[in-house]
């Protein structure tokens, strides 16, 4: 390494406010007085102290040495989906390349930015909750011009809140796993002259209908879960080198999960030899998940024999009076109800069949598991393309009734188990175990093809040198 003399504090100071404001000047005097982290919005997050010695000069990384790399993923907890999928990749990148990469999961927009980017999250549960809203706002978006419009006065209403927000984490890699985390940040990187050094990719979490918003063309990569997705993307201006199809990337304990289904329902004290049907409320115990265990509990329940033909697993999510609606009843088949859950992938193995909404995450866990499954609702708009993904692959079914529903998992359970089985082997034909790997390994290869240039330090890129 070389050490070169950084100016006291013109251009020093200059840069920090360039990059991000007074809070970056006084970290920078904090690090020069032997302090290693800094606060931002009273959160502690890791500087790269690689750049700097203990007499407050700038140290030149050697061209192309090896350090450890930032990952930066944008998302939101507008629905399950988003979160789930981050936390999926930031376990791969984990597993695949241990320490190479430091990866940080944040929804810039809530920590950073004022209405209506912070306020996403409440809005799209109170848009679901009055799905016609919902619909609405989906649809009414949907043209380009609409939602190019909106989103670029948002980002020059806030850039400097957006630039400092993505600047804290000196990202070399930024991945969006959410449909309004394109256009705004890719906004600030070309403002900022970074877009060769940091790399953007966009990781779609939708199976089929995505919003518009999901495909820029700026992208580095976007990665598609299914062909119907990178088809849309086309459509949308991105290139074929542009579009990866790997699937949908879903928690690594479910790609490489190898305790088998006996030894699963023993540790989670099922019958080992009933069929087992698993009902999903969602995170938040939504759908008609009572009416559905109850005709169940009845259709499972042989009269003539007078015992139970299957066993029935309730998640009720965080929904605390469904659980304690459910234990109040008396059962004629083993039951078992639970709240949130955190080892979906053991419920999930240990089942033969499941009954969920259309949310594309339990879908392609589901199909991991070879489950055929029963879709019995879906969100207008994003979902809405999942039935008939499920539906025309002959991995499952869709209806909305509870009753009929219980009539269909009755029959696979007696009458007609070889349309259970072929049902199985569709899903794991449809099912990609290994697309969260792909996903990073790919974003890897992209990384070493950046080659030296994207090791410099950010204080020495665009902000910098705009300034001199």
């Amino acid at each position: 390494m070389m050490s070169v003399a950084s100016p006291r504090k013109s251009i020093t100071e200059k840069v920090f406010e360039r990059v991000g404001g007074v809070s970056y000047l006084s970290s920078y005097l904090k690090n020069n007085n032997g302090h290693n982290h800094h606060h931002h919005h009273h959160r502690e997050v890791e500087c790269d102290d690689d750049y700097y010695d203990d007499e407050g000069t700038i140290e030149l990384v050697q061209i192309g040495a090896e350090r450890t790399k930032n990952v930066l993923i944008l998302m939101s907890d507008t629905g399950g989906g988003h979160r789930a999928s981050a936390e999926a990749i930031k376990d791969a990148f984990r597993l695949e390349f241990g320490g190479e990469y430091r990866v940080f999961v944040k929804d810039v927009w809530k920590e950073y930015t004022g209405w209506p980017l912070n306020d996403m999250e409440r809005s799209y549960k109170f848009m679901v909750k009055h799905v016609q809203l919902w619909k609405v706002a989906f649809h009414s978006t949907s043209p380009r011009w609409i939602h190019s419009v909106y989103l670029a006065a948002i980002a020059a209403y806030y850039a400097k809140e957006v630039e400092a927000g993505l600047m804290e984490y000196k990202p070399d890699i930024i991945i969006s796993v959410h449909p309004l985390m394109q256009h705004i940040p890719l906004w600030v990187l070309k403002w900022q002259g970074l877009q060769k050094k940091v790399i953007f990719v966009t990781v779609i979490t939708d199976l089929n209908t995505c919003h518009p918003t999901w495909f820029h063309p700026g992208v580095n990569r976007c990665y598609c879960p299914s062909q119907e997705v990178a088809k849309r993307a086309l459509v949308d201006g991105l290139e074929e080198s542009q579009i990866r199809v790997f699937g949908l990337p879903i928690r690594p304990s479910f790609a490489r999960a190898v305790i088998s289904k006996d030894q699963l329902r023993e540790e989670l004290e099922m019958d080992p030899e009933l069929p087992a049907v698993l009902l999903m409320g969602g995170g938040e115990g939504m759908g008609p998940v009572k009416e559905t265990a109850r005709a169940l509990g009845e259709s499972l329940f042989d009269k003539e024999l007078g015992k139970p033909i299957g066993q029935l697993i309730v998640i009720c999510g965080r929904n605390k009076n469904l659980v304690a609606t459910l234990e109040s009843d008396e059962w004629n088949i083993p039951v078992k109800i639970r709240g949130f859950e955190t080892q979906m992938e053991k419920w999930m193995g240990s089942c033969d069949c499941i009954i969920t909404k259309a949310g594309p995450g339990t879908i392609a866990e589901a199909l991991i598991r070879g489950l055929p499954i029963i879709l019995n609702d879906y969100i207008p708009g994003q979902e809405k393309g999942n039935v008939p993904y499920v539906v025309d692959n002959a991995a499952g079914v869709f209806t909305r009734s509870p009753k009929e529903t219980a009539r269909i998992v009755a029959e696979w359970f007696s009458t007609k188990p070889d349309e259970l089985k072929i049902m199985s082997e569709n899903a794991h034909k449809l099912a990609q175990p290994e697309a969260v790997f792909d996903i990073v390994k790919d974003i890897h290869d992209l990384t070493c093809q950046r080659g030296p240039l994207a090791n410099i330090p950010y204080i020495l890129t665009s902000s910098f040198t705009s300034i001199i």
